[in-house]
């Protein structure tokens, strides 16, 4: 059997058990060793759950440090609150612990340097867990994308759209953090979902990197009406939110291409991602999942709608060598599959002892998108720099990201 990895989970929420359950615990290349939170009743349940996949019943702690002493463990995967990841991570780097961290967004600019410096110190490798660099289409348009199908990328968009009413409003009763983010702060809280995938598009920190953004909100109106007319909620219904409806983020890079996030959580609406790659040969659209390209499309130009959901006539020809081989094998539960992908190549860097394919520029510079968006709606929507975390090495560095 092969040699097993020996691991610490630290946040049992419902994102860290759900993750405990569907990519942590199945994959066989994993031992459990460590379980924490802070919230005793979700230890026990991530113990019993550990016990009942796994025959045994793991160490369990409230205190996060316990686990990051632990000589016997080679890594720690954080699955807590967003503002848990980065202090948590930087601890168990010190450690020389391998760290794998959920998403989410910073808090400051400082501590993204915190984090970059702790890894120029340590040289201990940290992984943001963005799944959504491993789901199948995604997978599939970078494919495309390094083979040149869409010719120059001009352009990038996504976001995270989501209705996200009932949860944070109950966060109260299930002790839920989003509902604190959304009385207290006003910014693109959760920007990564979209911005990992067009970031490994666009090479960022890989020869190319975001220099500047500016962020507007929308005024706050959805929370209210919801607390007020659905929940029936007075206490909340007192409360004055502070995080607008709609967040517009437009980023701009030094190679010249332009990105736009939207933020989207407060109203009613279906789930998006609202992914669209904007080349010169060519489009892709997630709304309609569709691709359009020049040498094939020009003619249907007025009669497009014939034509969405035309991805799947793509697949043959661009599947991911990835999803390939995943296929195959047999896709695992947890969000398409892009749950078990995450973390396997997460593991398969431990085991290895190598760079993660997610690294610690990449979570800086992702996440620093949440403060620097929060700074430029505070003061009036103005444009921000962005923060160079390699302090001048993507020039030089390569794409490995295929």
């Amino acid at each position: 059997m092969t040699k097993q990895v020996q691991v610490g989970v630290i946040g049992l929420g419902g994102r860290g058990l759900g993750m405990l359950k569907s990519a942590i615990l199945p994959n066989p290349a994993i031992k459990v060793v460590a379980v924490c939170d802070k919230y005793d009743d979700r230890c026990e349940v991530a113990t019993g759950t550990v016990e009942m996949l796994q025959g045994y019943r793991p160490f369990q702690t409230q205190h996060y440090e316990d686990i990051i002493a632990m000589p016997e463990v080679e890594a720690i995967i954080i699955l807590t609150s967003w503002a848990d990841h980065i202090n948590i991570a930087i601890a168990a780097m010190e450690q020389g612990k391998y760290v794998a961290c959920e998403v989410g967004g910073a808090y400051s600019v400082q501590e993204c340097w915190n984090l970059v410096e702790a890894y120029e110190r340590t040289k201990t490798p940290i992984m943001m867990l963005e799944n959504c660099c491993y789901t199948r289409d995604e997978m599939m348009l970078l494919n495309m994308v390094k083979q040149g199908v869409f010719g120059e990328v001009v352009h990038c968009s996504g976001g995270y759209m989501h209705d996200l009413r009932y949860e944070i409003s109950h966060g109260v009763e299930n002790r839920h953090y989003r509902l604190q983010n959304y009385i207290h702060r006003n910014c693109d809280n959760y920007p990564t979902h979209q911005l990992g995938p067009i970031a490994k598009v666009l090479d960022i920190n890989k020869g190319n990197r975001m220099v500047s953004l500016v962020s507007m909100a929308s005024k706050a109106a959805g929370l209210h009406e919801y607390v007020t007319n659905v929940k029936q909620d007075n206490q909340l219904a007192k409360v004055d939110f502070k995080q607008g409806d709609i967040v517009t983020t437009i980023i701009k890079c030094a190679g010249g291409e332009t990105i736009t996030l939207t933020l989207d959580t407060t109203l009613p609406r279906y789930y998006s991602r609202n992914y669209s790659i904007r080349g010169t040969k060519g489009t892709y659209n997630e709304e309609n999942r569709s691709i359009f390209l020049h040498n094939h499309h020009m003619h249907l130009e007025s009669k497009w709608p014939e034509q969405w959901g035309n991805v799947e006539q793509f697949r043959e020809e661009y599947e991911h060598p990835v999803w390939q081989q995943y296929l195959q094998e047999g896709v695992r539960e947890g969000h398409d599959g892009a749950d078990w992908l995450v973390v396997k190549a997460f593991i398969d860097s431990v085991k290895n002892k190598t760079q993660t394919p997610i690294d610690v520029y990449d979570m800086a510079s992702w996440m620093v998108v949440t403060a620097l968006s929060e700074d430029s709606i505070a003061l009036g929507s103005i444009p921000v720099a962005i923060p160079d975390f390699t302090n001048g090495k993507w020039i030089n560095e390569k794409n490995e990201w295929k």
